[in-house]
């Protein structure tokens, strides 16, 4: 999955006392939430820009975002950004184009995506929700503060579900569809509700999208998803009484019952969902238990 960068690891442990330094790498957003980057096609290499590489940043614009592999992340604020004269051979690239083929070093393609949520997060929370006030960064963690109210607010993380609805006796797994967007097969799946529990999301949603009842509820795995602030949860259930799916159309534009042998899988193995569907296309049901 996008997050397995060993022998590489995350460090978030929030340190507002960690200064920029030349060698240090840079993570700036445009408008559009592209970021910036040098691309080589050819060798499927990206590459961030220095501190060094600008030439009209000053140090105290920067925020330290984390550690990955040894490196200090920092972030200018997008509002920043569009006035900075770009590091040469850096050019805003979409962040469709990391997800969508596979470039190196991952580790990289990890801390873009991860900074992406941080930046939405900065963005979103300029102000505070309370009062109205220019929020400011904490001194101590990583959280806005309004001077004004004391109204404290942390980054949001966005609990969601991924669901592999089985049938055990005919060792088959549901494969959908979206009706917008991703256009590759996936899992039921949907984000958790106030007041609900992981398990009973699990229930939810199969019962929302595909018309099923389920049991025999069981987790899988997880996994930070950086592009919606989610975090998702990994489930296998199994289908409890009829297995004739009515599926929800406005969402969904196939959900279908498929052997092993059947599941095509998604281009790229980033996602707890396509790591969820080739454990199936293995080891069928008895990979799920």
């Amino acid at each position: 999955m996008l997050q397995d960068i060993f022998p590489e690891k995350l460090d978030n442990h929030y340190n507002p006392d960690i200064v920029p330094g030349d060698e240090s790498l840079v993570i700036s957003y445009n408008e559009e939430n592209e970021i910036l980057l040098k691309v080589d096609e050819n060798e499927e290499e990206i590459t961030f820009p220095k501190m060094v590489d600008f030439a009209d940043v000053k140090k105290e614009e920067l925020v330290y975002l984390f550690n990955v592999g040894g490196n200090d992340f920092f972030l200018i604020m997008t509002e920043d950004a569009k006035s900075k004269k770009l590091p040469e051979g850096y050019f805003y690239t979409k962040l469709s184009d990391l997800r969508g083929k596979y470039l190196y070093p991952k580790h990289y393609v990890f801390a873009a995506l991860t900074a992406y949520q941080l930046n939405e997060w900065y963005k979103t929370t300029k102000y505070c929700g309370k009062c109205g006030s220019l929020n400011e960064n904490d001194k101590l963690e990583r959280a806005r503060i309004c001077p004004k109210c004391g109204n404290k607010i942390y980054p949001r993380i966005n609990p969601a579900c991924i669901i592999g609805v089985t049938d055990k006796k005919t060792n088959r797994i549901i494969l959908t569809k979206y009706r917008t967007g991703f256009r590759h097969n996936a899992l039921v799946a949907g984000f958790t509700e106030i007041g609900e529990t992981l398990e009973e999301t699990v229930v939810r949603e199969v019962m929302e999208e595909v018309g099923l009842s389920v049991k025999n509820v069981r987790y899988y795995k997880s996994q930070p998803w950086a592009i919606a602030s989610d975090i998702l949860a990994g489930f296998f259930c199994d289908v409890d009484g009829s297995t004739d799916i009515k599926m929800d159309e406005s969402e969904l534009k196939y959900a279908e019952w498929v052997a092993p042998e059947d599941i095509v899988l998604q281009p790229i193995d980033y996602s707890l969902t396509n790591e969820m569907m080739r454990l199936f296309k293995e080891k069928g049901y008895e990979g799920t238990v």
